[in-house]
């Protein structure tokens, strides 16, 4: 496995943490914003911390028999994962910013592992949730490349390949500093 500090080391050397002044998914802000695409176009370094992603999954011992990802960030990550893992892989997408099981996937009486790239509320991974839910998947676990989440998310027991603390603000709480900065929006989902 790849340890904190070489992971850190990866995420710099391939652009994919960036500091400024960003609107994460949730809306919230933060100074400190991990690109996971910009990770994900160097193979050799993507392959390497999902590698070690999937044996940190291994050494858990949950029991799943597939991986879900949350589109578009997750698709690469649950991919790359679960070659390592042997395990098959599906998507949830969004359509008119709702999350829906496509493409002839099913998930019906199978145990899910949900794999994102990044996890700060985990809105996305609990979204992702509820649509496997409702198509008859068993929930067995999450995990992501980087788990940024604080006390307020509502998913415990996050594996990943490395947890950062990065203060999160809301847009009326912020720093001086942030405010001197314009707001730039890297993710995918619209607020």
């Amino acid at each position: 496995m790849i340890s904190d500090k070489k992971t850190i080391e990866i995420l710099k050397k391939t652009e994919a943490l960036l500091e400024g002044h960003f609107i994460l998914s949730s809306g919230l802000r933060s100074e400190k914003y991990v690109q996971c695409a910009k990770l994900m176009m160097q193979g050799a370094y993507a392959e390497k911390l999902c590698k070690s992603l999937s044996e940190k999954i291994k050494k858990t011992k949950i029991k799943f028999d597939l991986v879900v990802s949350p589109a578009l960030g997750g698709v690469l990550v649950g991919y790359e994962v679960s070659k390592h893992l042997k395990i098959p892989n599906i998507f949830v997408e969004r359509v008119d910013n709702v999350f829906q099981l496509r493409r002839s996937f099913t998930c019906n009486n199978k145990k899910i592992l949900i794999i994102e790239d990044v996890i700060t509320t985990g809105k996305s991974s609990l979204e992702c949730a509820e649509v496997i839910k409702e198509n008859g998947g068993i929930i067995k676990g999450f995990a992501c490349l980087i788990d940024r989440s604080g006390p307020d998310t509502k998913i415990s027991n996050i594996i990943s390949q490395i947890k950062l603390n990065i203060p999160t603000y809301s847009e009326n709480n912020l720093p001086e500093k942030l405010k001197k900065i314009p707001a730039v929006k890297p993710g995918s989902r619209k607020i």
